[in-house]
C-alpha cells in the first residue's frame, strides 16, 4: 500500500524550516521531495531485474540546493520557465521588466524564482497512491511579474509506480506564466551519452549565441535534432553541427507533436543502456526542453561525493515556447482573471511490466473544467 513520511530536512535562509516529504508507491519505486523549491530530491525505480536504483540526480544539503549558483536541480520552475528575452515583455500595452539573471535575458523566473522559495505542504495516500500538494503565493510584482498568483503543485506516485506533476495557477491581474520541472534524469549510468532519446516532435527552435529563439520552428528532418527513433545520445552529440556547437549540446526547446492541452500524449522516451531502465514521459505541454547538462563542470557533488559533469545526466523540461511573451506566433502564455491554468506532466517506467505500462497506446483525454485556461491556451 503507498505511504507518506515526513521528516526534517534542514533550516531554508536560517528561518523556515524545511522537510522532505517520501512517496513510496508500495511496489519499488519511490520519490522524496523537499517543500523548498518543490525539489524532486530522489527518485528510485528497480530495474529489470528488481534491482532498486536512483534515476534523477541529486544534492546532499539544504545549503547546496540553496546556493545561488545551484542550476535547479529537481526544482520547480517558475513564474515563467526558460527564457523571456532582454527580461521585458508588453501585456496589454504595459511592458514588464523581469530581473536579468542569463547573459542579459531573465531565466526561469528571474534570481528568486519558485526554486527558492518554501511551499506549503500537506500529504495524504488511498490505496493507490500517495500523493503531496504543495501550494505557493506569489505576490503582485513579484520578480516584475504583474498579478497575484496562486499556484498548487501536486505530485502523485501511484502503484504501477508511474509519478505524476499537475500544476494549477489562478490570478487576479492578467499576467504570464510557464511552468515546468528541472530533474536530471540518469537512469543507471556514469554518462546518458549511452542513453537512448526519442521525441515525438518534428520541429525544433534554434536559438541564438543567448539562446533566445532566433526565428519560427525549423523541422528536425536531416539534422541531429531528429529524435524521432531512438537514437544513442553520444552519437548525436558527436555530429558536427552549429547549434551544437553553439550549446555545447542540446538546450534547445523541440515543438511537440500535437496541441490540444485536454490531450495527455507522449512526449519523449528515454532508455539506459542494455535496456535497464525505460523512462516514458508524458504530458499536456505544447514543447520539450532537451537539456544534456551542457554547464556542468563538476562544481556540485551528490551525497556520495560524486561531481556532477558535463552529460553526466539530462532534463526533459515539459514547457510553453521559450520567450512566448514576445512571440506572438507561439501558444499564449497569458493567464487572466476567472481563468485556471491546469497542466500535468507524468513520468511513466513501462520496463516495471504490465501494470506499468499504463497508457502506452492511444492518448488519454483529461476531465477538464469548462472555465478553464489550459495553458493554452509544469503538478
Amino acid at each position: 500500500m503507498p505511504t507518506v513520511h515526513r521528516t526534517p530536512f534542514g533550516p531554508a535562509d536560517g528561518r523556515t524550516e524545511t522537510d522532505l516529504w517520501t512517496l513510496d508507491s508500495g511496489t519499488g519505486v519511490r520519490a522524496e521531495i523537499l517543500d523548498h523549491g518543490g525539489i524532486l530530491h530522489s527518485l528510485t525505480v528497480p530495474d529489470t531485474d528488481g534491482v532498486p536504483g536512483p534515476v534523477v540526480r541529486s544534492l546532499p544539503a539544504l545549503d547546496d540546493y540553496t546556493d545561488k549558483d545551484n542550476p535547479y536541480f529537481g526544482a520547480i520552475v517558475g513564474r515563467y520557465a526558460n527564457r523571456i528575452a532582454h527580461g521585458r515583455f508588453t501585456l496589454d500595452g504595459t511592458t514588464h521588466h523581469i530581473p536579468a539573471n542569463d547573459r542579459g535575458h531573465a531565466l526561469h523566473g528571474g534570481p528568486e524564482g519558485f526554486h527558492t522559495r518554501t511551499w506549503q505542504a500537506e500529504g495524504d495516500r488511498t490505496d493507490s497512491a500517495a500523493r503531496l500538494r504543495l501550494t505557493l503565493h506569489s505576490p503582485d510584482g513579484d520578480m516584475g511579474f504583474p498579478g497575484a498568483l496562486d499556484v498548487t503543485a501536486t505530485y502523485t506516485l501511484d502503484t504501477a509506480g508511474t509519478l505524476a506533476l499537475e500544476y494549477t495557477a489562478t490570478t487576479d491581474r492578467p499576467t504570464v506564466v510557464n511552468l515546468t520541472h528541472h530533474a536530471y534524469f540518469n537512469l543507471g549510468a556514469d554518462d546518458i551519452l549511452g542513453h537512448t532519446l526519442q521525441v515525438d516532435a518534428d520541429h525544433y527552435l534554434p536559438v541564438d549565441p543567448d539562446s533566445i529563439p532566433e526565428g519560427p520552428q525549423v523541422p528536425v528532418t536531416g539534422t541531429p535534432f531528429d529524435l524521432t527513433t531512438p537514437s544513442p545520445l553520444g552519437e548525436r552529440l558527436a555530429l558536427d553541427h552549429p547549434q551544437l556547437a553553439l550549446a555545447g549540446g542540446f538546450d534547445h526547446c523541440w515543438v511537440l507533436r500535437g496541441t490540444d492541452p485536454a490531450t495527455l500524449r507522449r512526449a519523449a522516451r528515454l532508455t539506459a543502456p542494455g535496456d535497464r531502465r525505460t523512462l516514458e514521459l508524458w504530458t499536456t505541454e505544447p514543447g520539450l526542453q532537451v537539456y544534456t547538462a551542457n554547464q556542468l563542470d563538476g562544481a556540485f557533488t551528490d551525497g556520495t561525493g560524486r561531481p556532477h559533469q558535463r552529460h553526466g545526466s539530462l532534463c526533459l523540461e515539459t514547457q510553453h515556447l521559450p520567450d512566448s511573451p514576445n512571440r506572438p506566433d507561439h501558444p499564449s502564455t497569458v493567464l487572466r482573471p476567472g481563468e485556471t491554468l491546469r497542466s500535468r506532466t507524468e513520468w511513466r517506467f513501462p520496463h516495471l511490466g504490465a501494470e506499468g505500462k499504463i497508457g502506452c497506446g492511444s492518448p488519454r483525454t483529461l476531465d477538464l473544467l469548462p472555465a478553464s485556461r489550459q495553458h493554452d491556451p509544469g503538478v
